[in-house]
């Protein structure tokens, strides 16, 4: 397969030299052709919504499953710890790694092979003992972290007049399966006959996006990032304070939101909310995320700066997180529907990292250093809630350092949001 590709020379690479969903370019044009690029269509953006909702079940299949684990394996409270915080570390390691592996084998032949190792993973995790389950959960999110990384590039470079419009779908389909592997995997494990048939379902949908995905890039052929493109900058973006900004501002809203999934409920169980009531809410926190990033991150898409937008969604997070840390039983439902407004500033990291870089390769570096770094920083995130409650025997400091976070990450937002370029 074939396609024209504009090749476009600039002087500065951190200049403000527009890149929009106008297509509009400043430069010298030259046309020619290239091989191996993968061209947007219906096949492709079904393919990536296929990935899309395979990046979450992996993890979120567990929490539902978690106690009758441990009863059938005779694990410990510490393996539970360790097999929660693994898709975290594996995220930042892997994610790192992926500019490598597209480079050297080629974007289309990376996803598939992070979908294959998905799939391999969630299989091995069901079939032994507690450290099996532990290896597979590390292969299978060594997979998800891949795709994570690998995926903007695809939406940059396939979808370059829907840049906003494909991330808003992408994450809506990434939130929404995540949704799903908490409240379908329970069902599944009624209908199989135990947790590791209902865990080990999960492949089936790994390997019908491996398919749809081998179809929709069948013709890209083995070419690496860089010639799927403009040649990249070739400078370390360590040295990019635009980098460093897009990076604060994807590991800060991860750092917020890996605390939230893993401690709001327990906060709100403690203030007298009830247990069931307290998962309907944190359910509903993900679930707002959907229609917002479907709407919110294409029109943000289409404007030179995403700072306005990454801020003005801040805004009511901040003000949910007072509300949880002042008066948590007050309004739970008014506090976790503002939090569910902040946390869906998700989208627009990744649009941000996908619209802050001219190439293919430049979108790839700096997705997997953004999600690399980011996800170290989420990691950290709800041990340290879980200190400062454990060190003050209260919430109230807790929430003071999320809210410090929440500040620190719209400042790094409306940074990354400006139209500038790696």
């Amino acid at each position: 397969m074939y396609v024209i590709l504009a090749d476009v020379r600039v002087d500065s690479r951190e200049s403000v030299a527009p890149f929009d969903e106008s297509l509009e370019l400043e430069g010298s044009i030259e046309t020619e052709w290239r091989p191996g690029v993968i061209t947007g269509g219906v096949l492709l953006g079904v393919a990536v919504i296929l990935v899309a909702l395979n990046l979450r079940p992996a993890i979120t299949s567990i929490g539902p499953m978690l106690g009758e684990m441990r009863d059938d394996l005779g694990a410990t409270a510490t393996w539970a710890g360790v097999l929660t915080t693994l898709p975290g570390l594996c995220f930042a390691a892997a994610g790192l790694a992926a500019p490598l592996l597209a480079r050297r084998f080629g974007i289309g032949a990376a996803i598939a092979s992070a979908l294959s190792v998905l799939a391999v993973g969630l299989v091995l995790r069901v079939i032994d003992g507690p450290y099996v389950v532990l290896g597979g959960t590390l292969v299978a999110t060594a997979g998800i972290a891949l795709a994570n990384v690998l995926i903007p590039v695809v939406i940059r470079d396939s979808f370059p007049a829907r840049v906003g419009m494909m991330t808003g779908v992408y994450t809506a389909a990434l939130q929404g399966g995540g949704a799903l592997g908490s409240a379908l995997t329970p069902p599944l494990e009624n209908a199989f006959g135990g947790w590791r048939q209902g865990l080990g379902a999960w492949s089936v949908l790994a390997v019908l996006a491996l398919l749809v995905w081998i179809l929709a890039a069948r013709g890209a052929g083995r070419a690496p990032v860089a010639e799927a493109g403009k040649q990249g900058s070739g400078r370390s973006l360590l040295r990019s304070p635009l980098a460093w900004m897009v990076t604060l501002f994807f590991g800060t809203q991860a750092f917020l939101a890996y605390v939230v999934m893993g401690w709001l409920p327990e906060v709100m169980i403690d203030a007298g909310v009830s247990k069931g009531d307290s998962g309907l809410l944190l359910g509903l926190i993900s679930l707002i995320a959907v229609p917002i990033s479907l709407v919110v991150a294409p029109m943000a898409a289409r404007h030179k700066s995403q700072s306005p937008w990454i801020v003005g969604l801040g805004v009511p997070g901040f003000v949910g997180m007072v509300g949880m840390m002042v008066a948590p039983a007050a309004s739970p439902l008014l506090w976790c529907l503002l939090i569910g407004l902040g946390m869906s500033v998700f989208s627009l990291a990744l649009t941000v990292i996908a619209l802050r870089a001219r190439t293919g390769e430049d979108t790839a570096r700096l997705s997997g250093m953004a999600q690399g770094i980011g996800y170290l920083m989420a990691a950290v995130g709800p041990f340290l809630f879980g200190l400062l409650h454990d060190l003050t025997h209260g919430w109230t400091v807790p929430w003071i350092m999320m809210l410090v976070v929440f500040a620190a990450q719209m400042t790094f937002g409306a940074f990354a949001g400006r139209r500038r370029f790696v």
